[in-house]
């Protein structure tokens, strides 16, 4: 018998296709429950599908840097808050709940070594649907998810003794006032000393004004600043907490209360680009954060976030003032402006 295929007949076939998946979707009998699991042939096609997807977006998405090999104080810091539960470490073992997910968190011990940069960085940047990898929460910060990058390029040959010293540092008594352990996560990435421990990209908090440092927290915890590991550490802080931390760090020496530098664009701005003077706010007794002292990296950083992406219109950039200041800087004397400060 011949089975003639005309127009009708094939959107009548796909009527009847769809109104019976809507059928069975509406029944309910549909099992959803992480403990069925997967079969073995859907675990199949969606691990094939994702890494095809990885593959192919990472080649387009995935902008142009460097995953490092050093200053992973702050990834290592920020896996421990919010990856090692359903990773595991080394000499950690993952949340045995979390492993019990559809389909559990990899150990990345051994994965890790299955994608390139490019393709880790798209993972850590985006997340991953049908899983609970979610996105980096601080959407602008590149720099912070290529460390990570840098950071799980060495999980497959870093022992616990090397994971513990990035995540760790000795420290005598917790803060009074302060739960358990709060101090001690702040100092395993800020160090005891508030010195950042030797990163170039964590600030000296040392010496720091304690309103600026509690507006930073407040900031991080509301997600107005952006940043990953500090989010997260904020988020579950108490406004209580915070200002004892911030008067703790404060007061340790660091930061230096000295004359603003007299590099031009410094001590004069730049009338021409409507650019005010770092003196304005800067200078000693002003109520703007203190800068002298501070690392040279992490100042030319910084500017270099408030400025964004140069492909973005302006308008479509944050209107907060320190960030509409950074974007009349020139770039090429961004460098010698946090030198000028970060020297003695």
């Amino acid at each position: 018998m011949t089975i003639r295929i005309t127009w009708k007949r094939v959107i009548l076939t796909i009527a009847i296709l769809f109104a019976a998946g809507m059928v069975f979707a509406w029944s309910g009998t549909m099992q959803i429950s992480a403990s069925s699991g997967h079969w073995k042939v859907t675990d199949w096609f969606l691990h094939w599908v994702m890494r095809n997807s990885v593959r192919t977006y990472s080649a387009f998405q995935t902008p142009e840097g460097q995953a490092p090999d050093r200053d992973l104080i702050s990834a290592a810091g920020h896996f421990r808050q919010a990856c090692q539960v359903c990773h595991g470490a080394p000499g950690m073992k993952p949340s045995p709940v979390m492993q019990a997910s559809t389909p559990p968190a990899p150990d990345l011990s051994v994965t890790a070594q299955e994608w390139t940069d490019r393709e880790l960085f798209w993972i850590i940047r985006h997340g991953v649907k049908f899983t609970a990898m979610p996105p980096w929460p601080a959407a602008e910060r590149d720099d912070e998810v290529w460390r990570m990058v840098g950071f799980v390029r060495r999980l497959p040959g870093m022992t616990p003794k090397q994971y513990r010293t990035l995540i760790q540092e000795t420290l005598p008594v917790d803060l009074p006032g302060t739960r358990p352990g709060t101090l001690a996560a702040c100092t395993s990435c800020h160090g005891s000393d508030g010195r950042g421990r030797g990163q170039a990209d964590i600030p000296v908090l040392g010496g720091q004004k304690p309103a600026s440092l509690l507006a930073a927290l407040r900031n991080y915890a509301s997600g107005t600043r952006k940043s990953a590991p500090m989010q997260v550490a904020a988020a579950t802080l108490t406004e209580g907490e915070m200002e004892r931390l911030a008067a703790h760090f404060a007061a340790m020496p660091g930061l230096a209360q000295r004359p603003i530098p007299t590099l031009p664009i410094i001590a004069k701005g730049d009338p021409a680009r409507q650019l005010p003077a770092c003196g304005n706010c800067h200078a000693p007794g002003k109520d703007a954060p203190a800068l002298s002292g501070q690392k040279r990296t992490y100042l030319a950083a910084r500017l270099r976030q408030w400025q964004g992406d140069p492909t973005v219109i302006d308008a479509r950039k944050p209107a907060d003032g320190m960030a509409v200041i950074a974007r009349r800087i020139p770039p090429d004397q961004i460098d010698a402006i946090a030198a000028a400060f970060a020297e003695p």
